[in-house]
């Protein structure tokens, strides 16, 4: 599997496979964190959680793809420091993830109606 995971992203070195995993844990974990102090500030508890949820993943969302470039700027900032080299390919690999995820995302809450493949 993680031979897959190299071929697919194009990568050379289990290190590079792990700090993505890594990058891609601490985005998940810190927009889902944030979302709560965002909901409890809109006071949402009290709504029913047919409409919670939605709303709620409707704010991870916008959370994730920012935290998605950040972290992955930061990933690269950890290769670069271990390598020794610049390396500019882990932000425009998460760059390039979080614009294809939000076109993922639109297209499936807009019903498929945009971005027609």
């Amino acid at each position: 599997m993680l031979e897959k995971l190299k071929n697919k992203w194009e990568i050379e070195s289990n290190f590079q496979v792990i700090i993505i995993l890594i990058v891609f844990a601490a985005t998940g974990s810190a927009a889902a964190k944030i979302s709560g102090p965002i909901t409890a500030y809109f006071e949402l508890d009290n709504v029913h959680v047919l409409l919670y949820w939605p709303i709620r993943l409707l704010i991870i969302f916008p959370a994730y793809q920012l935290m998605l470039v950040f972290f992955g700027l930061l990933g690269s900032i950890i290769v670069s420091v271990f390598t020794f080299q610049i390396n500019k390919y882990y932000y425009n690999f998460f760059l390039k993830m979080s614009i294809i995820f939000s076109k993922k995302m639109i297209k499936y809450l807009s019903f498929g109606i945009l971005f027609n493949d």
